[in-house]
C-alpha cells in the first residue's frame, strides 16, 4: 500500500514557529501535572487549570493575528471536538437553575430532592427555580476541570504541527514518567519518607494512592512501546534474513536500547505499586493492541512480534519476578469480588443510577449524593468516588451525558486504526499504536479505579484521545 503523505499544514506558512514557545509550555505543564500530588488538590488543581486556560487565551491572540483558527488535526478531529464541547453544555445545563416544571420533567428525583430540602429549611412551597446538580457548587468545579481538559485535547491539536514536535511530545512524557518511576521505586524499597511522599510498601510516587500511579505508569508505558514501535524497519527495508537479523537486533541491543531501559523502569515501578488492575490493564492491552499490531504491519510483522514477545518475557518473567510480581498475584488470588466495598458500591449505586437515568445527579455531585443510597454494614468506608470511573461518569452525567464522551473516546479509536491499517508513516504508526494500548488500558483500570477523575492522569489521557488525529494528517516535514 502506497502512504501518500498529506501536505505540510496549510497553516504553517502563516504561523511559522511563534507558537513555539507555546508547544514548550504546554510541555512543561504536562510534566508538572503530576507532581503536586497528581494536581489531585484544590491548589494544584487550581495552578493546572490556569496554566491551560493561559496557554488557549494565548494562542487565541497568535491565531487573531495570524487570521487562522484550525491545524489540519484540529479539522479533522472538529467532530471529537464537538462532543467534548457537548458534553460540556450539559455541564453547564446541570448548573442552570431552571424552571420547575423544566426540572419535574427532565429529573424528577431532583425535584423531589430539592423540594424536601425547601421544605426541610421551613419554605411552604417548592422553589421556583432549581438546577439539575444536587450538589452545584461541585459541579462547577468539574465543570472547570472538564474545561481545561478540553483545553488539552485542542492544543495538542493545534500546536503538536510536525513529526519533531510529536516525538519530542511522547519522549518528554516518558521521560517524565520515568523520573516518577524511579523515586517511586527508590523510595518503596527504602521505605523512607522524602517531603510530602509518606513511606509506603507499595509504590505511589508523587501520587497518593498507588493505584493512581499505576494509571500514570500505563499511559506512558504506551507511549514508550509506540516509540519503539516507530523506530522499527520500514516496510521493504529489510529485503532478506541478514537485513532482517540486523533490524532486530538493532531494535533490542543497537540505538533503541536507551528506550527498552526506560520502559524496563517504568515495568518494575508498575509491579512495586501492586496495583492489581494496573498490572492487569497493562498486560491485556498490551496483548490487545499488539495482536492489532502484528496484523495490521502486513508487509514486517515479524520485527513487531519479536518486540512484543521481548516486552513480555523480559518484563513480566524476568523484571516481574524479581521486584514483587508474586505479590501482585496473591493480591488478585486473596480477591474475593462479592466481598469487596467497591462491588458492595456498585450494587448499591443500582438504585442511584435508576433515579438520575437521563440527566445525572450532577458534574462532581457523587460523594454528596452516594450516601442517601449507602449500606453502612457492607460499605463502612466513605468514598470521594466511585472508584469506578465508567459507573461514576454515568451516575453524574446521565445517558445524556455519557454518549458524548463515549463517542470521542470511540472516534479517537477508529482513527487510531485507521492510521495502523492506512498509513506507512512509521512515527505515526507507533503514536496510534501508543494511543490505541494507553486508552485501552486506561478503561480496563478505570473499571475498580478513579483514575480519570485524577486531573493529571486525565490529562495524558487526553493527549492520547488526540494522537491519532495527528497521525491523520502530519507528514513529514519539521519545524
Amino acid at each position: 500500500m502506497i502512504d501518500r503523505p498529506p501536505p505540510r499544514d496549510r497553516w504553517a506558512p502563516y504561523l511559522g514557529s511563534s507558537d513555539r514557545w507555546l508547544f514548550y509550555a504546554l510541555l512543561v505543564l504536562l510534566v508538572w501535572a503530576p507532581l503536586p500530588l497528581g494536581s489531585n488538590r484544590p491548589w494544584a488543581r487550581a495552578l493546572l487549570e490556569v496554566g491551560i486556560f493561559g496557554l488557549a487565551a494565548a494562542w487565541l491572540v497568535l491565531a487573531y493575528g495570524a487570521r487562522v483558527w484550525l491545524t489540519s488535526a484540529g479539522t479533522k478531529a472538529r467532530l471529537a471536538t464537538a462532543a467534548l464541547v457537548l458534553w460540556l453544555g450539559l455541564g453547564l445545563l446541570q448548573l442552570l437553575p431552571l424552571p420547575w416544571p423544566w426540572l419535574e420533567v427532565l429529573s424528577p428525583t431532583a425535584a423531589r430532592q430539592w423540594a424536601a430540602t425547601s421544605l426541610a429549611l421551613g419554605d411552604a412551597a417548592p422553589p421556583g427555580y432549581a438546577p439539575l446538580s444536587m450538589a452545584p457548587h461541585n459541579s462547577l468545579i468539574a465543570w472547570r476541570l472538564g474545561l481545561a481538559l478540553t483545553g488539552v485535547f485542542v492544543l495538542v491539536l493545534l500546536l503538536v504541527r510536525s513529526r519533531r514536535r510529536l516525538r519530542l511530545l511522547a519522549g518528554t512524557l516518558v521521560l517524565a514518567a520515568v523520573a516518577q518511576a524511579m523515586l517511586a521505586s527508590l523510595l518503596a524499597l527504602a521505605g523512607t519518607s522524602w517531603l510530602f511522599i509518606d513511606a509506603a510498601a507499595r509504590a505511589h510516587g508523587t501520587f497518593v494512592n498507588p493505584n493512581h500511579l499505576a494509571g500514570y505508569l500505563e499511559m506512558a508505558l504506551a507511549l514508550g512501546i509506540g516509540l519503539l514501535v516507530a523506530d522499527l524497519s520500514e516496510p521493504g527495508e529489510a529485503s532478506n534474513w541478514r537485513k532482517r537479523l540486523r533490524a532486530w537486533v538493532r531494535t533490542l541491543l543497537g540505538r533503541k536500547a536507551r528506550l527498552r531501559i526506560y520502559l524496563a523502569i517504568l515495568v518494575i515501578a508498575l509491579v512495586m505499586t501492586a496495583s492489581r488492575m494496573g498490572n492487569t490493564a497493562f498486560f491485556i492491552s498490551l496483548g490487545v493492541t499488539g495482536a492489532i499490531g502484528v496484523l495490521s504491519f502486513r508487509r514486517s510483522p515479524r520485527p513487531v512480534l519479536i518486540l512484543l514477545v521481548s516486552l513480555v518475557a523480559v518484563d513480566l518473567l524476568i523484571l516481574g519476578t524479581w521486584f514483587g510480581l508474586d505479590r501482585v498475584r496473591e493480591r488478585l488470588e486473596q480477591t474475593v469480588l462479592t466481598e469487596d466495598a467497591r462491588y458492595q458500591l456498585g450494587v448499591r449505586a443500582a438504585a442511584y443510577l435508576s433515579d438520575y437515568r437521563w440527566f445525572g445527579s450532577g458534574g462532581g455531585s457523587f460523594s454528596a449524593v452516594y450516601p442517601a443510597y449507602r449500606d453502612a454494614e457492607s460499605i463502612p468506608l466513605h468514598f470521594a468516588h466511585a472508584d469506578n470511573d465508567l459507573l461514576e461518569f454515568q451516575l453524574e452525567y446521565g445517558i445524556v451525558g455519557v454518549v458524548p464522551l463515549a463517542g470521542v473516546v470511540l472516534l479517537s479509536l477508529a482513527a487510531a486504526l485507521h492510521v495502523l491499517w492506512r498509513r506507512e508513516d512509521a512515527l505515526c504508526r507507533g503514536m496510534a499504536f501508543a494511543s490505541l494500548m494507553g486508552i485501552t488500558a486506561i478503561l480496563i483500570h478505570s473499571a475498580t479505579d478513579a483514575n480519570l477523575h485524577i486531573p493529571a492522569n486525565a490529562a495524558i489521557f487526553m493527549v492520547l484521545l488526540a494522537l491519532p488525529w495527528l497521525g491523520l494528517t502530519l507528514g513529514r516535514d519539521r519545524d
